[in-house]
């Protein structure tokens, strides 16, 4: 899709959009260094993760594990001190965006790529309304109809359980920490952006609004035919709505498959620590059990070896010296001596 077609909003541009076949995403072998006084740092190092089309895929890690850094790289929007120093992030119909730059760049973020930031209220301007700050978008856009953008933003957030023309009267501080959610959600696809990034979209809701957040992704990720990319700390929320999950440790992805067979069969030793340590509502609650140790910051990532080996209880002689390959199989990427290891074993017998 070319910048002047994604520009072009006329009542017709809706039903083109849907007739538009949803994008591919390949991320390969993607770094992005932070400078330090100790020097520059991978916040990110060699991640390769692919988003299928018309998917949608889950990245859940701690605070720290690199997916807000993984996710900002999709817009091309790391900022200093931070910098993307390798690897290429190749978006179906527009090609890699690390190369984008200036006019190019402004005109894929939002019209190709939507992106919906962690704090809502903080990607929101506290002194415009939501209406005007719409309209900002569009006439940045060059959209031609700024009637029908509205009227589409209106049926929007009208879908998703608000009364839109009260929605674009109001200033941020006037909505929920829900609505400004659904807010950031609308104004992500607002050009019918085909690929949309979500940063943590259920952090510091409530249990309710969480749920009826994750029904909305669902349901206008299946409408529109988009590719989506959710970013999230919590397990139980990327298992309502994802296709497939990445697991991110360190700034690496160290598991990756269809979500329902990496929370039903984890293989990786981290994946196996995040499934214990959810709070459980049945059975024994005892089982529940946190991750011993403290996520690596930037500083203290080891320069060598695996970075999940110091809370590792699988760890091996070799996961001190030697980074693990990712390995594919049958669809299931794994990052780990050990697993290897042991599934290598397991193969053999079947075959003896």
């Amino acid at each position: 899709m070319t910048a002047h077609t994604a520009a072009r909003h006329p009542a017709a541009r809706d039903i083109e959009a849907r007739d538009i076949a949803a994008p591919g995403v390949r991320i390969r072998d993607l770094t992005v260094v932070y400078k330090t006084p100790s020097g520059e740092l991978p916040a990110v190092r060699g991640v390769d993760l692919t988003l299928a089309p018309g998917t949608i895929t889950g990245v859940v890690g701690e605070s720290g594990s690199g997916k807000s850094t993984l996710a900002l790289s999709l817009l091309n929007a790391v900022q200093p001190p931070g910098r993307i120093a390798a690897g290429t992030v190749e978006i179906d119909g527009l090609g890699d965006v690390l190369t984008l730059r200036g006019e190019d760049l402004r005109r894929a973020r939002g019209s190709q790529v939507g992106y919906v930031f962690q704090a809502a209220q903080n990607s929101l301007n506290p002194l415009k309304t939501i209406g005007k700050q719409l309209l900002d978008l569009g006439r940045s856009h060059d959209v031609a109809d700024l009637r029908a953008l509205v009227r589409d933003a209106k049926d929007l957030l009208a879908r998703m359980g608000m009364d839109g023309a009260r929605v674009l009267d109001s200033y941020q501080h006037e909505l929920s920490g829900g609505m400004r959610q659904r807010v950031g959600i609308m104004l992500a696809l607002a050009l019918n952006a085909k690929v949309v990034v979500l940063d943590e979209p259920t952090t510091a809701l409530d249990m309710i609004t969480q749920a009826t957040i994750l029904r909305i992704i669902r349901e206008v990720h299946e409408e529109r035919g988009l590719t989506t990319l959710v970013i999230t700390h919590d397990v139980g929320a990327v298992a309502e709505v994802a296709d497939s999950l990445a697991v991110m440790y360190g700034g690496r992805v160290v598991e990756h498959g269809p979500v329902t067979e990496v929370l039903g069969d984890a293989h990786h030793p981290y994946t196996q620590g995040l499934i214990r340590a959810i709070p459980r509502l049945t059975g024994d609650l005892s089982l529940a059990r946190a991750l011993p140790g403290r996520p690596p910051t930037l500083g203290t990532l080891p320069t060598q070896g695996c970075v999940f080996r110091e809370r590792c209880e699988r760890r091996l002689e070799v996961c001190e010296t030697d980074e693990p390959m990712a390995v594919n199989r049958d669809g299931r990427t794994v990052a780990c001596h050990a697993t290897d290891r042991h599934l290598t074993l397991v193969k053999r017998k079947e075959f003896v």
